[in-house]
């Protein structure tokens, strides 16, 4: 593994890419993404925006891959992905909340399971438009602040990350209880309203 990350360093921004492509269409790195990104942008400052965008273009792109080969698979590919009582559950959630499932996950530096809420997106009839405009939302302030921060701390970036792991977490659960209820203001909103004098 080791020797694979060494050649994508070595590729520079075009490795950023290539690894962000495979991270989001399924193939497990945990983490690579975001270290590459650190240690590139370290390496070569001027370069570190170019590797965040070029990181948010091959997420967005996987995560279209995946979003589409859920589409195509439908429910025998979402039970493969999605099964046992943790998939049953992720799959809940995704009912219950939608692409809010998948922006908290996307956006988070602490990693979280995300190729589940992806698949569920793409067989439950979620329309692209509004699932690449999420992944893209959550991508690019995540990959443009670990740019900036491997720019600023270099190789001190992944345990000041772990030092404050706590304050991240608190911080998704204060972004994704916003966004929750912001998600029922607008159901709300859009309720079909009950004429006055209806019988209940």
């Amino acid at each position: 593994m080791k020797a694979f990350f060494a050649k994508i360093v070595a590729l520079g921004p075009a490795g950023v890419f290539f690894l962000a492509l495979l991270d989001s269409t399924g193939i497990p790195l945990p983490g690579g993404v975001d270290a590459l990104l650190v240690v590139l942008a370290n390496k070569a400052p001027s370069t570190g925006y170019l590797c965040a965008a070029l990181a948010t273009l091959g997420s967005l792109i996987g995560s279209l891959i995946l979003f589409r080969i859920a589409r195509l698979g439908g429910e025998r590919y979402l039970e493969r992905v999605a099964s046992g009582p943790r998939g049953i559950r992720f799959r809940n959630w995704f009912d219950r909340y939608g692409l809010v499932t998948v922006f908290v996950p996307c956006i988070s530096v602490i990693p979280m399971p995300l190729k589940a809420f992806v698949a569920c997106a793409g067989v439950l009839g979620i329309r692209p438009l509004p699932f690449a405009l999420t992944i893209l939302a959550a991508r690019i302030p995540r990959y443009f602040f670990l740019a900036w921060l491997g720019q600023q701390m270099g190789a001190n970036a992944p345990a000041w990350i772990k030092a404050h792991t706590i304050h991240f977490a608190l911080g998704l659960a204060a972004l994704g209880l916003v966004l929750l209820l912001l998600l029922r203001f607008i159901r709300g909103a859009n309720a079909p309203s009950v004429p006055a004098g209806t019988a209940r």
